[in-house]
């Protein structure tokens, strides 16, 4: 089993605005909608997700908007819909995600993205983030979409990861969270958004990343002693 102590992250949302992503992609092909429907697309992405586990992200982005438009009545054209695929390289990361990483690099974490996209995706965004990983499980690595607890457990498996020496962050309760804490790994809700959900299920809170490396050792001491 692996000595290394592992931070696993959740991309889009908790290290890269997702939100700012959807809607200035969606602004480009119907303006004026863009934040307006930013709700609506969140609602039919999970429902692509369970209905379709093995499509990649990829189209998952394609078909969730292609039904967002349907139901907002939004005509577009066949090449409007990729233009989420098209805009992820240069989607934006949160202003402290990359001090945050560092810091934790320095503490002597091993760091990991367990991400609801491809490797072509991850890939393309990591360029973005500027530190280095060292793994990574997509949707299309463990053949189910978050919060399915297929990631987890293929990176558990897959590394001979220890959960004592393991805290997972993200930013979403929903994905990350729940399954998360069903299965009894360490975890840091970064609650962005100021959601109303039970906060006793994470072992600390965070508004953001900042200060995210004396969190995670606080939080790891305090489990294992």
């Amino acid at each position: 089993m692996s000595e290394k102590r592992w931070v696993t992250f959740d991309c889009f949302g908790t290290l890269v605005d997702w939100r700012h992503g959807i809607a200035t992609g969606i602004e480009l092909v119907a303006p004026g909608k863009g934040w307006e429907l930013l709700d609506v697309y969140n609602r039919h992405e999970p429902q692509v997700q369970r209905e379709h586990p093995s499509m990649r992200y990829s189209d998952v982005l394609t078909e969730a908007l292609k039904r967002t438009a349907i139901e907002a009545e939004i005509d577009l054209l066949e090449d409007d819909t990729r233009v989420l695929t098209a805009g992820i390289p240069f989607w934006p990361v949160f202003p402290e995600t990359r001090q945050a990483l560092r810091e934790l690099r320095e503490s002597g974490w091993n760091l990991a993205l367990l991400t609801n996209c491809d490797r072509v995706i991850i890939g393309e965004t990591q360029r973005r983030l500027r530190v280095q990983f060292d793994a990574v499980v997509t949707a299309e690595d463990s053949g189910a979409y978050k919060p399915a607890h297929h990631h987890f457990e293929y990176f558990e498996k897959s590394l001979g990861v220890t959960r004592d020496r393991w805290v997972h962050v993200a930013q979403s309760y929903f994905h990350d969270m729940v399954p998360a804490g069903e299965l009894d790994i360490a975890r840091v809700w970064i609650n962005r958004l100021h959601a109303s959900d039970d906060p006793s299920i994470a072992h600390a809170v965070r508004p953001d990343l900042s200060d995210l490396a004396a969190t995670v050792n606080e939080v790891h001491q305090k489990l294992t002693g």
